[in-house]
């Protein structure tokens, strides 16, 4: 269940840089964008499982979740949705690619865990795999926004990182919770929070989010790569641990590389290929011990039922 859970995330989460491309391009603002999005999400999550009676409005008032939600949603895709404007949808994902290595450097130097070598070697692999697949689209010219955008994004996978360590913390507090309640919470204030920065920052025009391409970007992202997406990741970070969901960030630019070739006829070159066999020797290797534990674990139940 928790292999097929993290392809399905992987999935969705390698449109959502492509999705995030296209509502910037279609001149929604970056901020306001990214705050409708994982609000609006956030909402509808945290409404539905109050109807279900899975949890209740108090939750809304716990200082953890909007922690969380500072650096898992506000940091991370303030950061993200910014940057779309000047790199490309395939650069942030390269760039978004060391989330996983940030989390074990953080887990390794300050938290002073045991570090995990083969772990810490496929993520430098995956990152080295990442960049293979995008040199082919490499032809930009290199500005100061540029520049600019590229540290925006490593910035903002730096709040990723420290957001997913305390996700785990903050699971293991609310227990009885289900983490899909706990990660609504932390989306509405993400959102709320990126939708502030927009009113002080962002030029808002609202004739701008009823074109197609924004409202359809704006949809897909709210239910597919938000409430379907995101719930799927806190789930599996309950699951397993902090790295092994976040190595969707080796996956999707895989995933954007075939979308490129399809929809718009990009170059597909040998690098690609190099690039996407050094990915899945990287994710391997980052993920080595916990495979090894889901395939011991499976291996036991099929034995027992035997």
């Amino acid at each position: 269940m928790v292999m097929i859970h993290y392809i399905f995330m992987c999935l969705i989460f390698g449109t959502t840089f492509l999705a995030i491309k296209m509502g910037v391009d279609a001149g929604v603002p970056p901020f306001l964008s990214a705050g409708l999005r994982f609000f609006i999400a956030g909402l509808l999550l945290f409404s539905f499982m109050v109807w279900r009676e899975k949890t209740t409005i108090r939750l809304l008032w716990r200082k953890e979740l909007f922690f969380t939600g500072v650096c898992l949603t506000f940091g991370t895709f303030a950061a993200l949705y910014w940057a779309e404007q000047y790199v490309t949808s395939g650069i942030a994902a390269v760039l978004s690619a060391t989330g996983p290595m940030m989390i074990i450097i953080i887990q390794t130097l300050i938290l002073k865990q045991q570090g995990n070598r083969q772990s810490l070697i496929g993520c430098v692999v995956g990152v080295i795999g990442v960049t293979l697949l995008i040199i082919p689209s490499f032809s930009i010219e290199i500005s100061t926004f540029w520049m600019v955008g590229c540290f925006a994004i490593i910035v903002g996978e730096l709040f990723y990182a420290i957001g997913t360590i305390y996700t785990k913390h903050v699971i293991q507090k609310f227990e009885t919770t289900s983490p899909i309640a706990l990660n609504a919470v932390q989306m509405m204030y993400g959102g709320i929070l990126l939708i502030i920065l927009s009113f002080f920052t962002e030029n808002i025009q609202f004739d701008n989010l009823l074109n197609l391409a924004s409202m359809g970007s704006l949809l897909y992202l709210i239910i597919v790569g938000s409430m379907i997406g995101h719930s799927i990741y806190y789930w599996l970070v309950s699951r397993t641990n902090p790295i092994f969901p976040s190595t969707w960030l080796y996956i999707s630019p895989l995933i954007a590389v075939v979308l490129g070739v399809i929809f718009y006829q990009e170059y597909l070159s040998w690098l690609t290929g190099i690039g996407t066999l050094t990915i899945i020797v990287g994710t391997v290797l980052v993920n080595y011990e916990t495979l090894k534990k889901l395939l011991w674990q499976k291996g036991t139940v099929q034995h027992v039922k035997n």
